[in-house]
């Protein structure tokens, strides 16, 4: 559990993403953000408990920063899609992050992937996960973060969606 933060989601949510290596504190955010109440500040999630809507959008933003190098997480602010060459592929694995770290803390995806989420495809993204359906795994299968279905077998580790490393370096 992570001090700091008052509802109990939240904090679980930020104690797992600092063990990680992915720094999220709290604080004010000011003005619009691209999900309410989250604000990236030199490579640190910023959040205003009075302001975040969903509390599983700080899995969502964590993804995007775990997926990028590390240079380049340390020099981010403001909004991470214009941070980014290829925000279609960064997006795609955030998402993909995002799931398996539900699986890994046994929360209900939903926390991440809910009815106001992803221009309403929250629930077509659910149910192809729920089939092994895997939007982005090959994102983190190319950045060393995960390995996929019979690769993973010939290696040896456990498929996507168990995470081999949370953070790219």
């Amino acid at each position: 559990m992570e001090p700091g933060f008052q509802d109990n989601l939240v904090r679980k949510l930020a104690g797992f993403l600092n063990s990680i290596g992915l720094e999220v504190i709290p604080g004010r955010v000011q003005g619009e953000t691209f999900l309410p109440g989250i604000e990236v500040k030199d490579g640190r999630l910023i959040v205003d408990e009075s302001r975040l809507l969903y509390p599983g959008d700080l899995l969502h933003e964590a993804g995007h920063l775990a997926v990028m190098s590390g240079t380049m997480r340390k020099g981010l602010n403001g909004n991470l899609v214009e941070s980014e060459a290829d925000t279609a592929l960064i997006e795609v694995a955030a998402i993909a992050w995002s799931y398996a770290a539900c699986i890994h803390l046994g929360m209900d995806p939903g926390i991440v992937f809910h009815p106001a989420g992803y221009h309403g495809k929250s629930a077509a993204l659910l149910l192809g996960f729920s089939l092994g359906v895997y939007p982005g795994v090959n994102q983190l299968q190319s950045a060393g973060l995960a390995v996929a279905g019979a690769e993973a077998r010939a290696a040896g580790v456990p498929p996507y969606p168990h995470i081999l490393k949370w953070v790219r370096d």
